[in-house]
């Protein structure tokens, strides 16, 4: 099943998206369970955000998998929603 993970940066917060985004991006690769991946951009064109799409089986391993992504183990968020999604256009 698939699972919109939406994550809103805390303010102030670019130094500790870059700083952890090697580890980030690796973990999205790794996983094995990431679709599509990609930031919110701010009106500058910086990232302020994550949206990711993940395939896993239920929300408890949607939500483990959230809470051990590099990036919420930094305190990067200030928010984070997830909620099945259906997929209903492109592959």
């Amino acid at each position: 099943m698939f699972y919109a993970l939406m994550a809103w940066d805390k303010d102030g917060a670019l130094d500790v998206r870059m700083e952890n985004r090697p580890a980030h991006l690796e973990y999205l690769e790794t996983t094995g369970v990431v679709r599509q991946a990609g930031p919110f951009l701010d009106g500058e064109d910086n990232p302020c955000g994550s949206l990711i799409v993940l395939e896993v089986d239920d929300l408890a391993a949607a939500q483990a998998w959230a809470d051990n992504d590099p990036y919420a183990k930094a305190g990067l968020f200030r928010d984070v929603h997830i909620t099945a999604w259906k997929q209903v256009i492109g592959a």
